[in-house]
């Protein structure tokens, strides 16, 4: 879902990749430039193993009255086509229509929901599903739609279908796992693609299952994390978006590795919905190339 851009002064957001060759800088400078547009802040990046190009820039029309986003799209589309770029163009103002999902541990909705009500992410929150009621309290506190679609082995596909039914009637433009322990279809995964954000403990491949903090503690592990990523049918392998760790030591309880532990994942996960709201994550293969702000 997209909205038009304000006739006076519209901000749009370009985001491209394309195989690198000369001369691409200077055609899109040039083609907003002519439109009547000034760059307010660019960054791009060359992937020298993939000879692949990135590229983010935000627009701002020095003139009352410019062209408007569906005029601009139809206008740049030459340009695109010339270089065979995957891109996108966005109205700078338009905040993504966020469904967030979360089970039983409200770490992550509750650091999403407080950013969100100060203003501090650019989202709005359309609804938050759950397989419990734990959260609904919590939820229903912020003024927000709570669906609770309970799951079990019998029932898993019909309440993922819900799931995804809800995604589209909501009009969302992405899923936020917020520690939501369930595992999507491979069919989920595919129609998410790109759609959908995960964070996890940064143990992976190691300490999976139950208690992997615990886990953890018997192992003197030093350093705990959390990794926020794109969902993919490979469980927990999706293109990383963000990570953070934090040291710790022997005379650290496995309740107190649990307590940092959520404390690193709610940091990641906003920080990965602030970038992904912002349009500054390009895909790259199975990696991403992220313009941090």
């Amino acid at each position: 879902m997209q909205v038009s851009l304000e006739p006076a002064r519209p901000e749009a957001i370009l985001r491209f990749s394309c195989a690198d060759q000369p001369g691409i800088v200077a055609a899109v400078a040039t083609f907003f430039c002519e439109q009547g547009f000034n760059i307010r802040e660019s960054s791009q990046f060359e992937d020298r193993d993939s000879q692949q190009f990135f590229m983010r820039t935000v627009f701002e029309s020095v003139r009352d009255g410019g062209p408007g986003l569906a005029q601009l799209r139809a206008s740049f589309s030459e340009i695109a086509e010339r270089y065979h770029m995957d891109w996108q163009l966005h109205d700078k103002l338009y905040k993504p229509r966020v469904l967030i999902a979360v089970s039983k541990w409200g770490h992550c909705l509750n650091a999403l929901l407080n950013s969100w009500k100060l203003g501090a992410l650019p989202v709005e929150i359309v609804a938050v599903v759950s397989n419990h009621e734990v959260m609904r309290p919590l939820v229903e506190w912020y003024g927000l739609p709570y669906h609770c679609l309970p799951v079990s082995p019998e029932n898993k596909r019909a309440q993922e279908e819900e799931l995804l039914a809800l995604f589209s009637n909501s009009g969302a433009d992405l899923l936020v796992l917020a520690r939501y322990m369930q595992i999507l279809s491979d069919y989920a995964c595919e129609t998410l693609a790109g759609k959908a954000i995960n964070i996890h403990h940064s143990f992976l491949p190691g300490f999976k299952g139950a208690r992997p903090y615990h886990q953890a503690y018997a192992r003197g592990v030093k350093l705990i994390g959390a990794t926020a990523h794109y969902v993919t049918s490979d469980l927990d392998e999706g293109p990383i978006i963000e990570q953070a760790v934090e040291r710790v030591n022997h005379a650290n309880t496995p309740e107190q590795l649990v307590e940092i532990g959520r404390d690193i994942e709610a940091v990641v996960l906003q920080r990965a919905v602030h970038w992904h709201a912002e349009h500054r994550i390009l895909l790259n293969g199975s990696k991403t190339v992220v313009f941090r702000p």
